[in-house]
C-alpha cells in the first residue's frame, strides 16, 4: 500500500514550517511539461474476494494501462494484509515481463527493512536484467505496522533499517568479490568463499548503472524525505491520499535536495498520484464514485482506519491545527476523488495542477475493479479523452 512509503526515510521527518507560509521554490513558468499518465496500484480488494481473481484484475490493469500507452507502472507490496495482498511486487512484475511493450515497471516498494539487502540488491540486479532495463526501484522503510511486526521490527528504528538498507545494496552494486560491508542491522561478507575464477562469491549488478532510477514516495507535508531523496539523485512521488496543499508544499523541498546536489529540480520528474474515477457521463461517475459500498470509498475506509489507528490521520487533514475529530471519510472522499465526464475530470485535473504546481507524470491510482468495464472504460478515457485536453489547455497557456 502507499502507505508503507513514508517520508520519515531519514533521521525524522519533523515539521518546523508555517502552514501556509512557505518557499515555493523557483520553476521556470515559461516552460511547461506536458502531462503523461502512468499507473500505481496499492491494490485494496474486497475481503472475500477470490484472491486469484484479484490478481487476475490487478495484472489485466497494468497490460490495459500498457496498451493505453501509460509511460510507467508501479504496484505495491504487503506479506500481512487480505486487502492489499500483493505479496511480492518483484515477483509480480515479473510476470508482466513480456506481456508489456513500452511502459516501464516499478516496485511501488520494496520495504527495506523486511528482506535481506544481499537478497534485495541479486533480485533487483536479475529483475532489471529481465526487463531489459525498463524498471524503476521504488523503495521505502514500510508502512504497514503488521508486516514489520511479522519480520521482527515493529520497535526497531525502520528509517535507520532502511539507510542502512538501500546504502549496503547500492555498495554491492559498485563493488567487486570480496564483500565485506558492516552495519547495524546487517552485515554482508563474501571472503572465505570467495572464487572468483569459476564466478563464486559474486552479486550481481543491475543492467541499468550505476543502478535503476529511484524512486520514494511523499505522503507527509512538507517532508524532509523528499528533500534528502532529491540529494542523492531520487525523485518523489507524491501519494493519492494526500491533500492538495501538502502535496504542494512537495516541490520546495525537492529544489531544496536538488540545489544541494547541483542538480536541476525539473517538474518533469515529480510524480503525483491521483484517486480518478472517468465516465461517459457526470450521472455514472458520480454514482460509481461516491457509492457507499464501491471500491473507491472502500479504498479510503481502509487507509482510514489504518491511517488513525497508526497515528498518522494528520495526512487527511486540510490544516496542521484541525482536529482529529474533524477528520471524516466523507470530507476525505470529497477532497481526494476526482470524478466525472472526460471534460469535469480534465477541468478538475487542470484546477489540481494550478493549485499544486507543475508536475511530469499524473500516476492514476488502481483500486478494485467490482465493474470491469467500468474501470476499463474510466482508464480508458482518461489516457484517450482527458490527457489530450488536460495537454491542449497547458500548451495554450
Amino acid at each position: 500500500m502507499l502507505t508503507k512509503f513514508t517520508d520519515k526515510i531519514y533521521q525524522g521527518a519533523g515539521h518546523n514550517h508555517r502552514d501556509p507560509q512557505f518557499n515555493t521554490g523557483q520553476r521556470d513558468e515559461g516552460t511547461q511539461n506536458e502531462m503523461k499518465l502512468g499507473f500505481f496500484t496499492m491494490p485494496i480488494h474486497p475481503l472475500d474476494k477470490d484472491w486469484r481473481s484479484s490478481l487476475r484484475e490487478d495484472r489485466e490493469a497494468f497490460l490495459l494501462a500498457d496498451q493505453l500507452g501509460f509511460v510507467e507502472g508501479y504496484v505495491g507490496e504487503h506479506a500481512t494484509d487480505r486487502a492489499e495482498n500483493i505479496t511480492s511486487c518483484a515477483m509480480f512484475i515479473s510476470s508482466l515481463i513480456d506481456a508489456t511493450t513500452t511502459m516501464k515497471l516499478g516496485t511501488g516498494t520494496i520495504n527495506m527493512p523486511n528482506t535481506h539487502p544481499a537478497a534485495t540488491a541479486s533480485q533487483i540486479a536479475m529483475l532489471d536484467h529481465m526487463l531489459d532495463g525498463r524498471f524503476i526501484f521504488g523503495i521505502s522503510p514500510g508502512g504497514l505496522l503488521s508486516d514489520a511486526e511479522a519480520f521482527g521490527n515493529l520497535d526497531a528504528d525502520r528509517n535507520a533499517m532502511f539507510l542502512e538498507a538501500i546504502n549496503a545494496v547500492l555498495k554491492i552494486w559498485a563493488s567487486e568479490p570480496p564483500y565485506n560491508i558492516e552495519g547495524k542491522y546487517w552485515n554482508i561478507r563474501i571472503e572465505k568463499q570467495a572464487m572468483p575464477e569459476i564466478g563464486q562469491g559474486f552479486l550481481p549488478k543491475p543492467l541499468q548503472q550505476p543502478h535503476p532510477p529511484i524512486v520514494v514516495t511523499a505522503v507527509a507535508p512538507f517532508s524532509k524525505g523528499v528533500t534528502e531523496a532529491a540529494a542523492r539523485g531520487w525523485d518523489p512521488i507524491s501519494a493519492n491520499f494526500l491533500m492538495p496543499q501538502w502535496v504542494k508544499s512537495h516541490w520546495p523541498k525537492y529544489v531544496e535536495g536538488c540545489e544541494r546536489a547541483g542538480r536541476k529540480a525539473d517538474p518533469a520528474n515529480w510524480r503525483v498520484a491521483k484517486s480518478i474515477f472517468v465516465a461517459d457521463d457526470d450521472n455514472t461517475a458520480k454514482a460509481y464514485a461516491t457509492d457507499p459500498d464501491g471500491p473507491y470509498r472502500y479504498y479510503y475506509s481502509q487507509l482510514y482506519t489504518k491511517l488513525k489507528k497508526g497515528g498518522r490521520i494528520e495526512l487527511f487533514k486540510t490544516r496542521r491545527d484541525q482536529p482529529d475529530s474533524e477528520v471524516t471519510l466523507d470530507g476525505i472522499c470529497d477532497e481526494l476523488i476526482i470524478y466525472g465526464s472526460p471534460d469535469k475530470v480534465a477541468d478538475e485535473i487542470l484546477q489540481f495542477r494550478e493549485r499544486v504546481g507543475d508536475f511530469g507524470t499524473l500516476l492514476y491510482a488502481g483500486k478494485d475493479w467490482r465493474d470491469p468495464a467500468l474501470a476499463k472504460r474510466s482508464m480508458t478515457l482518461l489516457a484517450e479523452k482527458v490527457l489530450p485536453k488536460v495537454n491542449a489547455a497547458i500548451k495554450a497557456k
